[in-house]
């Protein structure tokens, strides 16, 4: 088998390679999915069956925990949870690296990397890397679950010399890696650790919750390199071709996000959306008064409408309200009314987290459609109906050079005939900025639960 696993291994390779290609679309989506579950399982049978494994005891019951957890989770997780449980998968990568990294610290023999006191320094530099990602992942990813879960504010956390003090713990954590590769000792090895813990903490922890999709995808690769990194501690080609995958893909989303915010990598990494000077912004102007309107008013308006366009947001997720919105979706084509989605990349909390809502609904991928496909739609759209997105669909994005999102690509809506914007109230979004759609002579506001308001729409269409 020793001889066969390379062999095995490449193959196990190209199904994760093909496993990504498929997540790209979500028309592609469950074949990726196959393809990475026929992956990791070759994957997990050739190690099992290689020589240097001479017990399953312990091997067997970690998988039965593992597997018993991971089956629970999948079968009671809400769709609505699923970013802090990518966050939270995240930190367990980030944890078994450096669980890894200090196992062959303390056995080097058993992964064949020297002596204890005497490994090899291309072994300690590999292992000193991969524990130190390792330590900033699982740290920055408990936190990143901890703002998504609402378990910690999701505004950003500042200090005074907080940049300094990062940057500071950054070059300390550089001198100890240099130090832990000459002297190959133990405090050094734990002080890697410790300081990366601290800066993965006080990296995340300033960071709005409009940033979190990058937050996310970023820490997906981080989670990809350390793994990578511990590939190369284990000699383990599958490990760092894995690794690498998963890291070069987080890097190029984390980039596409930016992109799609017009926020710079580093920008994001200094401090987030929503901050002390966002507080005033949010608000807003006493003065302005909005046009409220009911499910009825919504319905009429929609069913004598040629086109409607839904723009789906968080609101959305967290209401479960993908199902309604499809019922009345299908209710509008019933009467000849072309319908249309329109998804903003940064909706919701991680990257496709709406496309995943819409899918569990059955919703034809034909009919949505990505900003940069359906942005000049909009002003020739009877309706836009709004439901839970506040703040990829604020114009203070394209007219307020004042507003922390300047420059955000977001979505037109606000060019359509009529808006019908669907919110629980007239708070700001998720990046704490007052939206100035909510009092536009076009927009009508149905204040409620996005589930009961679409299902009453649906009753009054009926």
């Amino acid at each position: 088998m020793a001889t066969l696993a390379p062999l095995v291994y490449l193959i196990a390779a190209i199904c994760f390679i093909m496993a990504l290609r498929g997540l790209s679309h979500p028309e592609t989506a469950r074949s990726g999915l196959t393809f990475g579950m026929a992956g990791m399982a070759i994957a997990v049978l050739v190690t099992l069956m290689m020589p240097q494994v001479s017990s399953y005891g312990w091997i067997l019951i970690g998988i039965g925990i593992g597997g018993t957890i991971g089956a629970v989770i999948a079968k009671k997780i809400e769709m609505t949870a699923l970013p802090q449980l990518v966050a939270a998968f995240h930190s367990l990568v980030g944890l078994s690296a450096v669980l890894v990294a200090a196992a062959a610290f303390y056995d080097p023999q058993s992964f064949g990397i020297g002596i204890q006191g005497n490994i090899k320094l291309v072994s300690l530099i590999e292992m000193s890397i991969g524990a130190a990602i390792g330590a900033l992942t699982f740290t920055g990813s408990i936190i990143a679950w901890g703002k998504l879960q609402g378990t910690i504010t999701g505004k950003p956390v500042v200090f005074n010399g907080q940049h300094a003090i990062n940057a500071s713990l950054g070059a300390l954590l550089i001198l100890l890696i240099f130090l832990l590769c000459v002297t190959g000792s133990a405090f050094y090895f734990w002080a890697v650790v410790v300081v990366a813990f601290a800066l993965g903490v006080l990296m995340i922890i300033p960071i709005g919750g409009a940033d979190m999709p990058v937050i996310v995808s970023m820490l997906n690769s981080y989670s990809g390199w350390a793994a990578a990194g511990i590939g190369f501690t284990l000699h383990n080609n599958l490990l760092i071709i894995t690794g690498a995958l998963v890291g070069a893909s987080g890097a190029i989303l984390s980039y596409i996000m930016c992109k799609a915010m017009n926020r710079s990598f580093i920008s994001v990494i200094l401090g987030g959306f929503g901050g002390e000077s966002t507080a005033a912004a949010a608000q807003g102007d006493d003065d302005r008064q909005a046009k409220l309107g009911a499910a009825d008013d919504a319905a009429y308006i929609m069913k004598n409408a040629s086109s409607v366009i839904i723009v789906p947001g968080y609101g959305m997720a967290v209401a479960q309200a993908q199902h309604a919105l499809r019922e009345m979706a299908d209710i509008l084509k019933k009467e000849g009314v072309n319908v249309k989605y329109a998804i903003h990349p940064v909706a919701g909390r991680m990257p496709g987290h709406m496309n995943v809502l819409l899918a569990e609904a059955n919703v034809p991928y034909d009919e949505v459609f990505e900003l940069e496909e359906i942005n000049r739609d909009f002003s020739q759209t009877d309706v836009v109906y709004v439901i839970g997105a506040n703040d990829i669909t604020n114009p203070a994005a394209k007219n307020d050079p004042t507003s922390p999102i300047y420059g955000m690509p977001v979505l037109d809506v606000e060019n359509a005939r009529t808006v019908l914007f669907v919110k629980r109230s007239m708070g700001s979004g998720y990046a704490g900025i007052d939206n100035p759609l909510f009092y536009g002579d076009n927009t009508m506001m149905l204040l409620g639960d996005a589930k009961k308001m679409t299902e009453d729409i649906v009753k009054a269409m009926e």
